[in-house]
């Protein structure tokens, strides 16, 4: 039991070392400038962020948590398991709109599944110079492939050691990546190996401790005073947490005896096993204030100049900056900027930063420190000094420069009064005009969900789609949405709330005072800072929790409503008059989409009824031949399509038909249904096989919908099983013989119905002996993308195979089972982009006839 104890509480260490590591590898042998893991977390569907090296992680907070099924490049990777490779930013806007549209700036990225034996375990990124030859790509794919299956492995051996899977739930590891060249500060480094406590230091690290070669510091203890006395134990206590496997996310910052500050950074290796006595630990002792020559001329710079590195940490000001940034340098150094600067921390800012940090071009923008009673981040500051701010981006450091006022080359943005009713009127624009200051975040999340709501077709998509954007946006943890019908609202999705506390609200009429039928009847969002607020403003009605706070918006499309949506947070907050507009304007797509959606349902309906009737209710039979049937509709669109299967009386024998009309939805349901009616007319007639089907190619031409068919026709005659066979463009038959063998027939056939009225159909002849099966199928069942054709028919022969091993035998398996093994799969697939049409046929043998 100790052992084991002692192994599980390793792991995590172990993982994170793991996963830094691979990352940095990868960093490295792609030449990027960012990269990071997603890994699955014990929430069915859902990736975290593991590990963001090169990027700060607060500015990236919206990308931390992924569901599998969104379309954005990570999920895709992991869900499909395929490589995903966006060299530009134009490939990516074309694949990925939503993605783009929260990080619209020139880089490319390389996205390649993590996989351990059977086990997708996430995702491994990187973020690289954009290019316009994809081409160029290709090596560090190919590089990262190979990172990722190690990565694999390794968390695969992990899993099987720790007896429990593999899984993130925290945050992400935030971490420095590999240096792109020297470092512009005195710099040193050292290892600690915890089995023997000795300390190796390099001569520049001894040169910068000002430890001569015969003078000791082969210690941690000696290290740590010579590095920083003052804060020798914090120094201590980081080397013994690191050796354990858990690294400070980023560097420590201590100072001299002089009072110089000095940054330090410890890891250890990422090899998964821990030898006795802890990892051994390596690390840097950087020196900014003593800094090089080109920093002590940066320091009589008439302008501000503070430099960051790619994790957000200041490692340079001069004494300008300091002035201008209102925060004296010992503040400033080593410090986060958002942290050091505190009016600094605001989305139209890290906007900025965002783009510096994955463009290659500078970004200018204005900013504007507000005044000395104000330093906190406010969402309306009122007046302060302004500045221009720009930002020149580097492979490892951020150079900014700070000027005033009145050295700007453009004067700054005029106060304009901030949108939103809650405004004063004489409430200045903080930040700036569009040119300046002004953020594109605000607009992020309604651009991010009005792409999303536009692949939502149905009411429970429409939701879904909010749940998975809206909430994660917001921070909230309860959804529900209300549907307007008969002046009454029914509850069409909920989330979060508990199990039956939303069903006495449900059906609800527009007079009864609660705040999701009053925000409805009056247009207004409601929003309550905490329970109390709302308990004050509605005395008496059910809470489902003590705290938290609660918006509750209108769905009005066009005027006319159409529901309320409830969004619910665990703690109270306030909704600043960013938000409010924000979810006001959320409220309104959200409307247009469940309005979309409502027409769509309908008209839906009404096609599958259309689907239904046309399609065969009963299946014309012979004693001596047994026919089964399956018909699976596509998921996207309205479900409903042009595939069909019949089995008509033809004279003596029997007419077996498959056809697939190009496209979806109501024209192709109804000229499925005019084909097939046209096809029937010919069978019952007794017309040979070529003749069918030149007749309702010329009746296809003739009524000119736009859209082509395919179709396979045979005539059987069920007591010699003497087949003739006539293809028009359709997947060949495949033939499943009694003695187990199967064969996909090579029938010569024409094109599709619907091209050429002087279209000619051979005819092909073969033998259904008793017992065998003879399977007719639509392209739905056999076709994937990215995958040849060939090989699904290959697949859907072996399937029929081995499911008609028993077929027809005494007791053995019915047809029917047959069939439902064979259309199994595709009826568990949740994304069937096309129809699926099966017709199986088999002859009885003599004596077992009905």
């Amino acid at each position: 039991m100790t052992g084991r104890a002692e192994h599980d509480t390793r792991t995590p260490a172990r993982l994170a070392a793991l996963l830094t590591g691979i990352t940095a590898e990868a960093i490295g042998a792609a030449d990027a400038f960012a990269g990071g893991v997603y890994l699955r977390s014990s929430t069915p569907g859902l990736l975290r962020l593991a590990v963001l090296s090169g990027l700060p992680g607060p500015l990236f907070r919206p990308w931390w948590r992924l569901h599998v099924d969104r379309r954005f490049p990570v999920a895709d990777a992991y869900r499909l398991g395929v490589q995903v490779v966006l060299p530009d930013a134009t490939e990516t806007m074309r694949r990925y709109p939503q993605f783009a549209a929260g990080l619209p700036f020139q880089f490319g990225s390389v996205y390649v599944p993590v996989v351990g034996g059977s086990t997708v375990y996430g995702v491994l990124t990187l973020l690289r110079p954009s290019t316009s030859d994809a081409t160029t790509v290709l090596p560090d794919r190919d590089r990262m492939a190979q990172l990722a299956e190690d990565l694999g492995a390794a968390l695969r051996s992990l899993e099987d050691g720790a007896g429990s899977p593999v899984a993130w739930d925290d945050e992400p590891l935030c971490v420095r990546p590999p240096a792109a060249g020297p470092p512009a500060a005195p710099i040193g480094r050292f290892t600690w190996d915890p089995a023997t406590d000795v300390v190796t230091a390099d001569n520049r690290l001894r040169t910068l401790l000002g430890v001569a070669p015969g003078e000791a510091a082969d210690t941690p203890q000696a290290l740590a005073d010579a590095v920083a006395a003052a804060d020798s134990h914090h120094i201590l206590a980081a080397l013994r947490e690191t050796a354990a496997g858990r690294p400070p996310p980023l560097p420590l910052h201590v100072h001299a005896m002089d009072g110089t500050l000095r940054l330090l950074e410890l890891w250890t290796p990422h090899d998964t096993s821990v030898p006795p006595g802890g990892h051994p630990v390596r690390g840097i002792v950087l020196d900014p204030d003593s800094g090089s020559a080109a920093d002590k001329a940066a320091d009589l710079l008439p302008d501000g100049v503070f430099c960051l590195d790619r994790l957000g940490l200041i490692v340079y000001a001069n004494p300008r900056a300091a002035e201008l940034l209102g925060r004296p340098r010992s503040e400033l150094l080593g410090r986060l900027l958002w942290e050091a600067v505190p009016w600094m921390d605001r989305p139209a800012y890290e906007d900025h930063l965002r783009e510096a940090l994955l463009a290659p071009h500078p970004v200018h923008c204005h900013v504007v420190r507000p005044l000395k009673d104000q330093e906190k981040p406010l969402a309306d500051p009122q007046g302060g000094d302004w500045f221009a701010l720009s930002v020149y981006p580097g492979l490892d450091i951020l150079t900014c420069k700070v000027v005033p006022a009145d050295r700007m080359a453009d004067p700054p943005p005029e106060p304009a009064p901030q949108p939103g009713a809650d405004a004063p009127a004489d409430a200045p624009l903080a930040d700036g005009s569009s040119a300046a200051v002004t953020s594109m975040a605000p607009l992020y999340r309604p651009i991010i969900l009005a792409i999303a709501l536009t692949e939502a077709v149905t009411a429970h998509q429409v939701s879904a789609v909010v749940m998975q954007e809206l909430l994660p946006a917001f921070g909230g943890r309860r959804l529900a949405i209300y549907l307007l019908q008969d002046r009454h609202l029914y509850l069409a999705w909920e989330s979060g709330f508990p199990k039956g506390f939303l069903a006495p609200f449900d059906g609800v009429g527009l007079d009864t005072r609660l705040p999701g039928v009053e925000t409805l009847t009056t247009g207004k969002p409601l929003f309550f800072e905490s329970m109390h607020q709302l308990t004050a403003a509605y005395p008496g009605i059910p809470l489902d929790a003590t705290e938290g706070a609660r918006a509750f918006l209108p769905l009005i499309a066009s005027g006319r409503p159409v529901g309320s949506c409830i969004l619910g947070f665990d703690r109270p907050r306030d909704f600043s008059t960013e938000e409010r507009t924000v979810l006001t304007a959320l409220a309104g797509l959200i409307a247009h989409a469940m309005e979309k959606a409502h027409r769509y349902d309908t008209e839906a309906a009404l096609a599958r009824g259309l689907q239904q009737a046309l399609l065969p209710r009963r299946l014309s039979g012979h004693p001596r031949v047994e026919t089964v049937g399956r018909y699976l509709a596509g998921t996207q669109g309205m479900d409903v399509g042009g595939d069909w299967y019949d089995v008509v009386e033809s004279g003596d024998g029997l007419a077996l038909v498959i056809g697939d009309v190009q496209g979806h939805g109501v024209q192709a349901a109804a000229t499925m249904g005019q084909l097939r009616s046209a096809v029937r007319a010919f069978a019952l007639g007794d017309h040979p096989p070529d003749e069918v089907l030149s007749g309702t190619n010329r009746l296809l031409i003739d009524l000119d919908p736009g859209l082509f068919a395919s179709c396979c026709y045979i005539r059987l005659d069920p007591l010699t099983g003497l087949a003739r066979v006539a293809r028009a463009g359709h997947p060949p038959p495949i033939l499943r013989y009694p003695d187990g063998r199967t064969h996909v027939l090579d029938i010569p056939g024409g094109v599709v119905l619907g091209v050429d009225a002087h279209a000619q159909y051979p005819v092909t002849e073969l033998q259904l002996e008793p017992g065998a099966i003879l399977a007719l199928y639509t392209d739905g069942l056999v076709e994937r993308p990215g995958v040849d054709i060939d090989e699904g028919i290959t697949a859907l022969r072996v399937a029929l195979a081995r499911a008609g091993s028993s077929a027809g035998r005494p007791g053995g398996r019915s047809l029917a089972a047959v069939a439902d093994r064979l259309t199994a799969k595709a009826r568990h697939v949740a994304d069937r982009p096309d129809d699926i049409a099966l017709l199986l046929t088999a002859r009885r043998p003599k004596g077992r006839h009905r």
